[in-house]
């Protein structure tokens, strides 16, 4: 059995559950006009084959599978459809970039992709951050903020087009009532805190335009924050990095710790008076790879408020020569609700970011197996509403709340 942390915190004791299910009516009704969504989970793809072949390297491994696939029953499908499903972290966007929507629907189905909007309906996601990921190779040549902004009026532009099925939400009020007007709710994250190109101000417009979370670093060493996959130059956070934080705190814009030097992590821990997430990130105890959350910071988000949301590529879960399955996403989740508690996991799948899937989660339309995968581990339903979703909602209302204590005070370095 799971270890529940019974701390109750701001809206974790969800008592509007009922209003989430009785949403979850008029989302089917509303997306019915749209292609697939009257086989909305019904139509979720079954397991289709005993192996699978991956490219590692330069060498194609031909992967056994030899766990029996989890099976999707009656239960689970019905009490996904009561949860508000959100996912932390999408690449689609940057897929898009150079690409027309006159020439590519996604209304229609892009195999291409792990994303397209029938199957969003087919796997329940009522929620989605889109990343707004900015390429460290635009340090170099002076484009982060350029590049950030297009990415993010990408986002923009993607929401107004497909206005029938999402709508842009800037807060959890506006999540809850997008899901209930039979939308999903889209939200911007930005993927690299070299996007601000050491400018407060850059950082403030960036969320006047609507972005909510911000990955303090991408893969590379930042002037002011240690990234997990680079050298280490400063320890952790600089003063400018803890300025940073504190600045995200007064605005009420998610901390994303993602992608950060553990030592990184420490130190934001240490300077936020709001939850941090991790956008898409998994636990270290269980792989030892940098990207994931070390046990000392999973026990820290106790305190914190804070949540990981598990990344489903396989090289953090299980390495680099070995494909992932659910069971292995499961495990996961497992680990962190016995070291932190059930209220600090969630979802991010980094769909469309990745190359290798775990078996049974080979896109978006397969989130409902992640429900049944939890029920068949014993969590309680209510226990399963938190991590598809309310973990995440809950963190990100008491970062809303947080900011309201800076409301009178000055931002930080106004002038920068």
């Amino acid at each position: 059995m799971q270890k529940v942390d019974g701390r109750t915190k701001g809206i974790r004791g969800w008592s509007n559950l009922g209003l989430v299910g009785m949403t979850g009516m008029v989302f089917w009704g509303v997306l019915s006009s749209v292609p697939g969504a009257d086989r909305a989970f019904e139509d979720v793809p079954p397991e289709s084959s005993s192996f699978r072949t991956e490219a590692v390297g330069k060498r194609s491994v031909r992967i056994e599978n030899t766990e029996e696939p989890v099976k999707l029953t009656a239960r689970a499908v019905a009490l996904h459809r009561q949860a508000l499903v959100v996912d932390g972290h999408n690449d689609l966007p940057y897929k898009l970039r150079n690409v027309s929507f006159d020439r590519m629907d996604l209304l229609s189905s892009q195999s291409q992709f792990h994303t397209d909007i029938p199957r969003l309906i087919q796997g329940g996601v009522g929620a989605q951050f889109w990343a707004a990921y900015v390429p460290i190779q635009t340090i170099k040549s002076g484009e982060s903020s350029r590049y950030c902004l297009e990415q993010m009026d990408l986002i923009h532009r993607m929401v107004r087009r497909y206005e029938q099925v999402f709508e842009l939400a800037v807060n959890v009020e506006q999540i809850r009532s997008i899901r209930g007007r039979g939308k999903i709710a889209c939200l911007i994250g930005i993927e690299g805190g070299h996007a601000i190109e050491n400018s407060l101000a850059l950082l403030r417009m960036y969320y006047r335009l609507g972005a909510r979370y911000m990955t303090l670093t991408h893969n590379q060493t930042l002037d002011w924050a240690d990234a997990a996959t680079d050298e280490a130059r400063h320890g952790g956070l600089t003063d400018f990095g803890e300025q940073v934080v504190r600045e995200m705190n007064r605005l009420g814009m998610l901390i994303d710790i993602s992608h950060v030097s553990a030592d990184t992590m420490r130190d934001v821990l240490q300077v936020t008076r709001a939850p941090v997430i991790a956008s898409h990130s998994s636990a270290f105890a269980l792989h030892k790879h940098p990207r994931n959350v070390p046990d000392d910071v999973l026990q820290r988000l106790v305190d914190n408020g804070g949540v990981v949301m598990v990344n489903f590529y396989s090289t953090f879960l299980v390495g680099e020569t070995r494909t992932a399955t659910l069971r292995n996403v499961l495990d996961h989740i497992d680990h962190i609700v016995k070291v932190a508690g059930i209220d600090h996991v969630g979802l991010g799948s980094d769909f469309d970011g990745i190359t290798r899937v775990p078996g049974q989660l080979e896109d978006v339309s397969r989130f409902p197996y992640i429900t049944q995968g939890l029920l068949d581990r014993g969590y309680s339903d209510k226990q399963i509403l938190k991590v598809l979703g309310g973990n995440l909602l809950v963190a990100f209302q008491d970062t809303e709340r947080a900011s309201i204590s800076f409301s009178d005070a000055p931002s930080a370095r106004e002038s920068r």
